[in-house]
């Protein structure tokens, strides 16, 4: 493994672990569930991180991932 795939492993594993805390780790408290905006930016920011090896599709997806990320806490912040 060169150390780019390490990397894109170590990505894939803490985008996992983060995943799973946010799904089972507020048992008992009032959920704040997931929008689907917030899970396409997810989708996105996972699939730049696999079709990693040609940069420009790559950070394309990673960039439309965090775009959405912000759009997102965009429209939470004006509802509240």
């Amino acid at each position: 493994m060169n150390i780019s795939q390490i990397y894109i492993a170590v990505a894939i594993i803490g985008f996992a672990v983060i995943a799973v805390l946010v799904l089972f780790g507020n048992k008992g408290k009032t959920q704040n569930r997931i929008t689907p905006l917030a899970s396409l930016a997810f989708l996105f920011t996972l699939a730049g991180l696999f079709f990693g090896e040609n940069p420009f599709v790559g950070f394309g997806l990673i960039g439309i991932g965090v775009i959405l990320a912000v759009v997102d806490m965009y429209n939470k912040s004006k509802h509240k």
